[in-house]
């Protein structure tokens, strides 16, 4: 047993802990279920790369592989058929907390293909036909913040569909997400849809932020930029948060949280720390906020487990964020313009190469004989 009982997180500090990872391995062992029952898991995110670690070179998938590709012509749909199975035992796993948190947890991401990442209408066609395939009503669409993505989202929350928009490294993009969903729920409305019946997550990359601020601070190289290395994550994170308090605890959205409507919780993303001089747990016991989500690699949870502190919290560094922030800003950093846009084109292409090489190791993969 871990030493921190992580169960308790969400129920004395509001903040729910997710798995970032899936494979059948996962699934076939018990491991998953051991994660839910013992170390809080209360859902699921998985990724193009995250497929790629678990399907390429695993025996796990082999003979489903070689069964799908005599049913589908195209590799894409084998793939989206092979990692059904896992996606769909996922749900059911984590369906029990879905149903006793009616809707706030118990969720599992599905990444549409990185491929579509600039094209709307194609986004939300993908959405609607992942959704029902893996016929799982606690499934999350993920889509990225690219310009078209957030299009996407606005029109998916207006059918509907729930959604983790993913891929998010700037305060502008959290901004322009909130505002979709807003218009998306109030669509929704309009067209005489349950607002309580859909759900939303917005993904907050972390770790990702730090490592190209920190190389520009360094290169900046004065004592004031140094200074400010492994604090840019952690101020945009208290920043996106101070907006989510302000958007969803005041009047824009209060006529459709009488209605049912369920906020867009932050969820950080990328987590585990990639600067080994910095705490393997930064990115954890510096995030712990009501009505936030933090999706942890295996290695992540259990490194807090068990050495974490289950008390710190994002608002009482609001003022420091702030400044932080105001500082990244006169040494030139220019974290919703350049910063931000580098992150993300550097994201999608991370999950597409990932993606391709998937594909073309299914395809190589040999057939079964009969």
């Amino acid at each position: 047993m871990p030493a921190n009982d992580l169960s308790t997180l969400h129920a004395s500090l509001g903040q729910s802990l997710w798995l970032d990872n899936l494979s059948r391995e996962l699934l076939s062992d018990g491991k998953l279920a051991n994660l839910i029952a013992n170390y809080g898991i209360r859902g699921l995110t998985s990724n193009p790369a995250i497929f790629k670690k678990a399907i390429v070179g695993s025996p796990f998938y082999t003979e489903d592989i070689a069964t799908l590709k005599r049913t589908y012509d195209e590799i894409e749909a084998v793939y989206e058929h092979l990692v059904l199975s896992d996606i769909q035992q996922a749900c059911d796993l984590l369906r029990p907390i879905w149903d006793e948190s009616r809707g706030e947890d118990g969720w599992v991401s599905w990444e549409e293909s990185p491929r579509i990442a600039h094209d709307a209408a194609s986004t939300v066609q993908a959405a609607e036909r992942l959704k029902k395939l893996a016929d799982r009503p606690n499934l999350l669409i993920k889509v990225p913040a690219t310009d078209e993505g957030i299009d996407a989202f606005e029109q998916l929350i207006g059918r509907g569909i729930s959604v983790n928009v993913t891929l998010m490294f700037s305060l502008d993009q959290v901004q322009r997400v909130f505002a979709a969903y807003l218009r998306g729920l109030k669509a929704l409305r309009e067209s005489g849809g349950a607002v309580g019946r859909v759900r939303a997550v917005a993904s907050l990359f972390m770790s990702r932020v730090d490592t190209l601020v920190d190389q520009q601070l360094t290169e900046i190289d004065t004592a004031q930029s140094l200074a400010l290395r492994g604090k840019a994550a952690l101020a945009l994170a208290g920043m996106a948060y101070q907006h989510f308090r302000e958007v969803f605890e005041g009047e824009a959205f209060s006529e459709l949280a009488q209605l049912g409507a369920r906020p867009q919780y932050l969820l950080w993303a990328s987590t585990g720390t990639k600067n080994p001089t910095y705490s393997d747990v930064l990115y954890v016991e510096n995030l712990i906020a009501p009505k936030t989500i933090n999706t942890l690699p295996e290695a992540t949870l259990k490194a807090f487990a068990e050495h974490g502190r289950l008390a710190s919290m994002l608002k009482p560094r609001l003022a420091e964020d702030r400044d932080v922030w105001a500082q990244l800003a006169d040494a030139g950093i220019d974290m919703d313009g350049a910063v931000g846009h580098q992150l993300l084109n550097e994201g999608l292409d991370l999950f597409a190469e990932a993606f391709d090489d998937l594909l073309a190791a299914i395809a190589a993969t040999g057939n079964v004989p009969d």
